[in-house]
């Protein structure tokens, strides 16, 4: 029981720790394109931030394949 008890806690613990580490790329490329659409105001601009945006809403959603796609797309469009 003793045994059954530690290996469930150790396990907890890992998903918990896990977690975070799953959260893909997605904050990372959403600020990317905060920082460089901060600067610019053509219509490429715009529509990275409306990317962004989606992407932010994405993740939110933990739907961080598409979240991560849609801010990649965005960086694309400012040409990076």
């Amino acid at each position: 029981m003793r045994r059954f008890v530690f290996t469930t806690v150790i396990g907890l613990a890992a998903v918990l720790v896990a977690g975070p580490a799953l959260a893909f790329q997605c904050p990372k490329l959403i600020k990317k394109i905060d920082d460089e659409t901060s600067i610019r105001f053509d219509p490429a601009a715009a529509d990275a931030r409306a990317k962004a945006a989606e992407a932010a809403e994405l993740h939110a959603k933990g739907k961080h394949p598409e979240a991560e796609q849609a801010a990649k797309d965005g960086l694309k469009l400012l040409g990076m």
